[in-house]
């Protein structure tokens, strides 16, 4: 009897695995929502670190660290042809750790670090004659990187990252008149954190300090200076809809693709793949279909003025990455794309 008891138990294993497995196949072909599909590899060598900005249906993908060299060198993706072109080097010091925005129809890049010195410096970018300009007006800010950027009505904001300490300043810059402003300041200090735009609003989280990853969650509005704190990113409320909750992390990027913002990779004591989409009209998080490519930090990311999403570059442990993978949140999970 004992050994009957022993040989049904193993059965009901056995039944069970089966049906798990089942279970998590049929998971992965139906129920995953959003679909990674990879690109023509980055043209240039392999790094992390680096910057992106786009304009128009072109984005453009510069600079960075390679393992051994800090870089200079700017690629432009069309994405409606999925072709990668150089355009002309960052005239700026060789850097990683700068951030980049768009405003006035050029793309500007600055801050940033090449090992030794951190910069505050920064480089205007005008497409139609492939020329850059220094700016003569720096940054407000003390020099840093690890920082964040990001443009609303055509005005680039920059905060945040590491000069020695982590910062929280918020400085807008304004092309009419190459003017840098100080604005009302981000609620914590915090570097390696990542920024996005939703509806004429900016948006900051992720990132650490103090060797604590942030939860904080704020969005800033330019019309009166102010910030507004939303629902934390981590699991810190009584209530149920943060309970899965694993937002918080360094290093990783957003991208933003028609009225939603999509979070993945970067580092909480683990490299991560998993995606977040954020709403702003009911200010929450779902997760999505997982980032296909290699794990990894320092990633970049752009949106194009047709509503398309891409991720490039960054690195894995110690190797630097040269792939580009586009992102559509609204398709079925096709693990042949």
């Amino acid at each position: 009897m004992k050994i009957f008891k022993n040989y049904l138990f193993l059965g009901l294993v056995s039944v069970s695995i089966i049906f798990l497995a089942s279970m998590c196949k049929k998971d992965k072909g139906t129920d995953l929502i959003g679909n990674w599909v990879e690109q023509s590899d980055y043209e240039g060598v392999a790094r992390g670190d680096a910057v992106a900005f786009s304009m128009g249906n072109i984005g453009y993908v510069g600079t960075g660290y390679d393992g051994e060299d800090r870089l200079s060198d700017f690629w432009a993706f069309d994405a409606e042809r999925n072709n990668w072109t150089q355009v002309a080097e960052f005239p700026g010091e060789p850097r990683q750790g700068a951030v980049a925005f768009t405003a006035g129809g050029e793309g500007y890049v600055g801050t940033g670090y090449d090992g030794l010195v951190k910069y505050k410096n920064f480089y205007r970018y005008n497409p139609v004659s492939n020329t850059w300009h220094w700016v003569s007006n720096e940054f407000g800010g003390l020099p840093r990187y690890s920082a964040v950027a990001f443009s609303i009505n055509n005005i680039g904001y920059v905060g945040t990252g590491f000069s020695g300490n982590a910062e929280k300043d918020l400085w807008a810059y304004n092309p009419a008149d190459s003017t840098w402003q100080q604005k009302t300041s981000f609620q914590s200090k915090v570097q390696d954190a990542l920024a996005f735009v939703l509806n004429d609003k900016g948006y900051i989280c992720t990132g650490y300090n103090n060797g604590t990853y942030s939860k904080d969650f704020y969005r800033y509005d330019p019309s009166d200076d102010s910030w507004t704190a939303l629902r934390k990113i981590g699991n810190v409320s009584d209530q149920s809809y943060d309970d899965s909750y694993t937002i918080i992390r360094k290093k990783a990027i957003a991208v933003v693709i028609s009225s939603k913002a999509y979070v993945t990779t970067g580092d909480l004591g683990n490299l991560r793949n998993d995606v977040w989409e954020y709403t702003p009209s009911t200010d929450l998080w779902t997760t999505r279909t997982n980032f296909e490519g290699s794990v990894r930090i320092d990633a970049v990311a752009f949106s194009t003025e047709n509503g398309r999403g891409f991720v490039a570059t960054g690195q894995s442990s110690s190797l630097p990455l040269d792939d580009i993978w586009e992102f559509k949140p609204t398709e079925t999970y096709n693990e042949a794309d």
